[in-house]
């Protein structure tokens, strides 16, 4: 299964989403937080990510959903580090990005999907 990992400059809001998300992909979906620095403030960690991405990764790859500024920049210096294209960065708002991408994880979809589902998100209006 495609693992999820959300990435925040808090702990508190990277756990939140995984929560959100978790439910919403009816409890089969993996999704990890990986928030704050590696002290619990604010902040990101590289380390916490790939703690993150390691424990998402079900063999089938893992899609990340990065809040902004430097968690979007750790997402990136991450997968420039990983072998091979296991590990994607959706273009997608971190909350709905991540729901979308747990529901079509739990379908047991592949890579591609679930980061096509994830930036998706990006079109869902809240408003007409």
């Amino acid at each position: 299964m495609v693992g999820i990992v959300i990435i925040s400059h808090s702990r508190t809001l990277a756990e939140g989403a995984a929560e959100v998300a978790r439910e919403m992909g009816v409890g089969k979906a993996v999704v990890e937080p990986a928030g704050g620095d590696s002290e619990g403030r604010l902040g990101t960690s590289i380390d916490l990510v790939e703690q993150a991405v390691a424990a998402a990764d079900g063999g089938d790859g893992v899609v990340l959903l990065a809040d902004l500024g430097s968690s979007v920049l750790t997402a990136k210096m991450l997968i420039e580090d990983a072998a091979g294209d296991r590990v994607l960065l959706a273009d997608a708002p971190l909350v709905e990005g991540a729901v979308a991408a747990a529901s079509m994880a739990a379908t047991g979809a592949g890579l591609a999907a679930v980061h096509a589902a994830a930036e998706s998100a990006r079109d869902h209006r809240k408003t007409g």
